[in-house]
């Protein structure tokens, strides 16, 4: 036993130490035994960012996280009676109690077909990873003493993810903890045990019986880490990728030409996206970088004098992004925006090997629109060579085009480009009715002014269509 009390008392902790405090007095009224569990207690000994705290009650949960919501002056529960927990909504801090207890599973589910009430250490010991293993009681008698019969503490010391169970026995039951494996690596720098791993390689068929929306949440929160690539190698290590995103497993171990990159691809692509995660917090665009080079795969063949080529993998690929929206149920707005970022990221690149027009220029940054800024992200971090002279090249190439894009003209003006000259005055001056004509007028005025024909004024917009306008009449 150990008493972490003072730990809670460090700047940041003070919202979670009077949480605790409130709901370990009415503990103590109602004569319940309460805690602290999991990832609270693994971040407070950790010294991580606390977002949220886990209360566990050896008694109804659901009652009790109703009296304390009063008394923290809050005005609603949200309860899950089946599991005998609630939810405190807070804005500052999320606040769950749970009763203690053990969970029976049907081979076929990872939903609990039964769950049992149970003492402390039967709840402890349900749990996925000794890190998480632990409890800290908040009694005012005994406030901060701490439990970790599964040797929590030691194992954060090493770093190590371990199961309280036979991992067999724990993977099986919910194959999503095997994830959730990958995931505590890569967010905490972790290693998993050795027994561990050879267990998730055993089970990882057993993740085809949870629902996608399940995994594609924890896929996301992967990507959301420091270093995305931790988990990412789990996945392909352990067989989960093939299952979860096979488009990414079929990358390992195909080759490239390197001239800018990584020889493997896959290898590669867990580059780029890690260079991704250090320029941006943003996980759309670690996605992006995950899936740029998804059409590789598909789109490889052999130059006699090129080596590797892989001709139209961007265009390919914005297709390829639709099934994997499909299947992985994504909004349609990540979609999009991943079929966007797809399509264009060969383009800049393209931009600094060849002559650069400011009609190419214009083209991309209308192209992009609104995600410009997160294209050019993207094709930094597709940097991935190891040679710094063809870096520093590069890069300096690359700010010319930059540089380009800010001179060409406002970036506001660019993302709301369209024709001065409107629809109705198209039809006037014509005599047409509304029909697609109008649209294709609207569109050769546009490209006329991208490539720089024309200016982008009404006067000449309008001269221009005077020009072509017979070109569209019968």
């Amino acid at each position: 036993m150990a008493n972490i009390k003072d730990l809670l008392k460090i700047n940041g902790y003070g919202v979670a130490h009077s949480i605790l405090s409130k709901a370990g007095e009415l503990g103590e009224r109602d004569g319940i035994e309460v805690y602290a569990v999991g990832g609270f207690v693994r971040d407070l000994l950790m010294g991580r960012p606390i977002n949220d705290i886990d209360i566990m009650t050896v008694g109804e949960g659901i009652p009790f996280a109703e009296k304390l919501a009063k008394k923290l002056g809050k005005n609603k529960v949200v309860p899950f009676k089946k599991y005998g927990t609630a939810l405190i909504p807070d804005s500052n801090i999320a606040i769950e109690v749970a009763t203690a207890r053990t969970e029976v599973y049907d081979d076929d589910s990872r939903k609990p077909s039964k769950v049992v009430y149970t003492d402390l250490k039967g709840d402890l010991l349900r749990r996925d990873f000794t890190i998480n293993a632990m409890a800290m009681d908040i009694n005012p008698s005994r406030f901060g003493d701490l439990t970790d019969p599964f040797g929590g503490i030691a194992d954060i010391e090493k770093k190590v993810l371990r199961t309280p169970l036979d991992p067999d026995e724990t993977f099986s039951e919910d194959p999503l903890r095997m994830m959730r494996a990958a995931y505590f690596a890569s967010k905490l720098g972790f290693t998993i045990e050795q027994e561990c791993r050879t267990s998730m390689k055993k089970q990882s068929h057993r993740i085809e019986i949870v629902s996608i929306e399940r995994i594609r949440d924890e896929f996301i929160k992967i990507l959301k880490t420091d270093k995305p690539s931790i988990g990412l190698v789990i996945l392909q290590k352990t067989g989960l990728m093939k299952i979860v995103f096979p488009e990414i497993h079929v990358m390992y171990g195909m080759d490239q030409t390197s001239e800018w990159h990584h020889k493997d691809i896959f290898a590669h692509t867990l580059q780029v996206v890690d260079n991704a995660a250090t320029l941006s917090d943003l996980m759309e665009l670690r996605f992006a970088a995950l899936v740029h080079d998804i059409a590789k795969p598909n789109t490889r063949r052999i130059d006699k004098n090129k080596g590797y080529t892989f001709h139209g993998h961007d265009a390919i690929g914005e297709k390829m992004i639709e099934t994997v929206a499909k299947r992985m149920k994504l909004s349609n707005e990540l979609k999009n925006y991943l079929k966007k970022l797809t399509l264009l990221h060969l383009r800049p690149i393209a931009l600094v090997k060849d002559i650069v027009t400011d009609s190419a220029v214009r083209r991309l940054m209308v192209a992009a629109g609104e995600h410009l800024d997160d294209l050019m992200t993207l094709c930094r971090a597709d940097i991935t060579t190891k040679n710094p002279k063809r870096v520093k090249q590069y890069m300096r190439n690359f700010k010319k085009v930059e540089d380009k894009m800010a001179n060409v003209v406002e970036r506001d003006a660019m993302k709301k480009f369209q024709s001065p000259v409107g629809g109705e005055e198209i039809m006037s001056i014509c005599g047409l009715e509304e029909g697609p004509e109008i649209g294709q007028i609207k569109k050769s005025i546009e490209e006329a002014i991208l490539d720089d024909k024309i200016d982008n004024t009404h006067e000449a917009a309008l001269q221009y269509l005077h020009e072509i306008k017979d070109n569209f009449l019968n």
